[in-house]
C-alpha cells in the first residue's frame, strides 16, 4: 500500500501562509545547507522550474512519484505560465472550478477526492505520493495522511492558513525523526499511529 506524505512548510505557529495563502517570506531562509537537504533527500518536491536553476532537472525521484497538488497552490503556478509544475510526477489537482485541466500532464479531481487518493493508494509498486499545499485539501484528507514532513521556519506569523482546514479532532502522529539547519528551519517526520 503507498503512503500519503503530506509534505509541507509552516511557521512555528503553524500557518502555511498568511491569511491570503502568501508564505514567500519563508523563501529568504533557503540557504546553501537547507537547499542541499532537499536537493539530496526530497528533490521531487522542487518545481519544475526550481529543479532548472538548481541544475537537478534530472534528479530521480527519491520518496514521491504522484502529487496531489492544492488548487490554489497550482494558480500559483498557473499565474506564471506553468501548466504542469511538477512534470516529474503524476499530478492531481482536486478542483471544483477548474472543468478542463490547462495541460495533459495535469488531471482534475472534480468529486471523490477521498475515493481517488485511496484508489493512488491502493496501487501496486511506484514511490508514495505527495500532498502539497492546500489546508481545506489536507483538512478533507486528514484520516488518509499517513506521515507529515514539516519544514517549520524560524517566522511567526501570528494569523493565516493553517496546516488543516478541519474541525477539531486529535489524530495521533509518532516522531520519527528531527533534523535542523544552521538557518533555523526545523524539519520533522511523523509517521501516523493507526
Amino acid at each position: 500500500m503507498r503512503k500519503l506524505t503530506y509534505f509541507i512548510a509552516c511557521s512555528i505557529d503553524g500557518f502555511i501562509g498568511d491569511p491570503n495563502g502568501d508564505a514567500s517570506s519563508m523563501l529568504g531562509l533557503l540557504d546553501e545547507e537547507y537547499l542541499e537537504f532537499l536537493k539530496t533527500e526530497y528533490p521531487e518536491t522542487i518545481p519544475v522550474h526550481g529543479r532548472e536553476a538548481l541544475g537537478i532537472q534530472d534528479a530521480e525521484n527519491g520518496h514521491f512519484d504522484t502529487l496531489i497538488q492544492g488548487r490554489a497552490s497550482y494558480q500559483l503556478a498557473l499565474d506564471m505560465g506553468i501548466t504542469s509544475p511538477y512534470a516529474h510526477l503524476r499530478e492531481y489537482v482536486p478542483s471544483r472550478t477548474l472543468e478542463k485541466s490547462p495541460d495533459p500532464r495535469v488531471e482534475i479531481i472534480s468529486e471523490d477526492l477521498v475515493g481517488k487518493v485511496r484508489e493512488l493508494k491502493a496501487e501496486e509498486g511506484g514511490l508514495d505520493i505527495y500532498l502539497c499545499g492546500g489546508a481545506q485539501i489536507a483538512g478533507e484528507l486528514l484520516d488518509e495522511i499517513d506521515e507529515l514532513v514539516i519544514k517549520t521556519y524560524p517566522q511567526v506569523y501570528g494569523a493565516g492558513m493553517p496546516m488543516f482546514g478541519t474541525d477539531f479532532a486529535v489524530t495521533d502522529f509518532a516522531l520519527d525523526w528531527v533534523r535542523t539547519f544552521g538557518n533555523g528551519v526545523l524539519v520533522r517526520k511523523y509517521t501516523r499511529k493507526r
